[in-house]
């Protein structure tokens, strides 16, 4: 293939499959958690590390990943003790990041909007050598938790209690879920923009549940997708000229729908084949999971 000559899209193809592996691999577990804008928060407050990166002369990811793991414990934090102002005090540390970002990136010697917008929307053209080593090892770290730990992260994802009850650390799953989220964030921002990386960390996997039943099925499909339209969005943005980042969530979006209605005469046959076994009296044939993702 003729982008593959180049060595600008090599390094971004590479940093979009491991982009489609983290970010579902990660998802899976917020989207179980109900925090599936968590993606989001961090992503206004990596800006902050971003623009740091900018100001200081250093790696804007590692910046970025440094500030995105501080903002990502504080909100557990909130999400702890915080009472009835704790979505006040979450606004303003997703509101602030983003503004520090901007004036940290526009304070910075040659600062420019060009700069940021490569990283609130994606640029292929931008992704680096350096940028690709900080993406795999990063990278690498999210998969050894999300693959290493999904037991422990599942029990906790489904039932804090039940969990704490069975003698599982849940504060520090809690956290671990937490800083392995903003990894993902700043392992994705170069391809997909901090802007819409939440998108990749959700879509997938609501697309996955529309046709799969149990947690590890849901998680090998969602990581598929994700693979899928990284390398779809990246490779059409290289053709047709446009943003990676809104290319690749449009496409996960446009995989969502059409998952959405493959599965339902699917979901509609169940029902009568459960509805059909209830009046039968079959028990074996009445046992549907009512959630797509119950068990491991």
């Amino acid at each position: 293939m003729e982008l593959l000559d180049y060595a600008f899209m090599q390094r971004a193809l590479l940093a979009a499959v491991l982009v489609g592996i983290t970010a579902p691999a990660v998802g899976i577990y917020l989207v179980q958690r109900r925090q599936a804008l968590m993606g989001d928060g961090i992503g206004h407050v990596a800006m902050t590390g971003v623009g740091l990166g900018f100001l200081l002369s250093t790696s804007p990811v590692w910046m970025a990943t440094a500030v995105a793991i501080v903002g990502a414990v504080v909100m557990e934090l909130i999400r702890w003790y915080g009472k009835t102002r704790g979505d006040i005090a979450l606004a303003m540390l997703f509101y602030g990041g983003m503004a520090g970002g901007v004036m940290f990136i526009n304070l910075a010697p040659g600062g420019s909007n060009a700069n940021l917008q490569s990283y609130l929307f994606g640029s292929l053209s931008t992704v680096s050598e350096e940028d690709v080593s900080a993406i795999c090892l990063l990278a690498a770290f999210v998969v050894l938790v999300t693959v290493g730990l999904r037991r422990q992260l599942f029990a906790v994802s489904q039932d804090e209690e039940f969990a704490r009850v069975t003698g599982l650390p849940v504060r520090a799953l809690n956290l671990l879920t937490a800083v392995t989220a903003a990894v993902t964030v700043t392992v994705a921002m170069r391809v997909v923009g901090l802007l819409l990386v939440s998108a990749l960390m959700v879509v997938p996997v609501a697309a996955a549940q529309q046709l799969t039943r149990s947690f590890a099925v849901t998680f090998a499909v969602s990581v598929a997708i994700g693979i899928a339209v990284t390398l779809g969005g990246t490779v059409t943005s290289y053709y047709q000229d446009v943003p990676p980042g809104a290319t690749i969530v449009l496409l996960t979006i446009g995989v969502f729908i059409a998952l959405t209605v493959l599965a339902t005469p699917l979901a509609r046959r169940r029902a009568r084949a459960a509805a059909a076994a209830e009046a039968a009296g079959d028990p074996a044939e009445c046992s549907v999971p009512a959630q797509p993702v119950a068990k491991t």
